[in-house]
C-alpha cells in the first residue's frame, strides 16, 4: 500500500506543478481515485510539501 500511495503522490506533485489545484481536480488531473488522491495529498502534506493558497473557486494546493 504504501508504495502505491508513494506513486500517487508522485502524480499528484507532477500535477501541483504545473499550478495549483482544488481537492477534487487533483484526482481529475491525476486520474486517481479521490480516496487514493487524498492519501498522496496527505503523503505530501506530511513532508511539508503542500500550501494552500485562495483562488477563485476557494482553497486550492500548490507546492511550497
Amino acid at each position: 500500500m504504501e508504495r502505491t500511495i508513494g506513486e500517487a503522490a508522485g502524480r499528484v506533485w507532477q500535477a501541483l506543478s504545473q499550478g495549483p489545484l482544488g481537492l477534487t481536480d487533483v484526482a481529475k488531473v491525476t486520474k486517481l481515485p479521490q480516496d487514493l488522491a487524498n492519501q498522496a495529498i496527505g503523503w505530501l502534506a506530511r513532508e511539508g510539501k503542500l500550501t494552500t493558497v485562495e483562488s477563485a473557486k476557494g482553497k486550492a494546493l500548490k507546492l511550497k
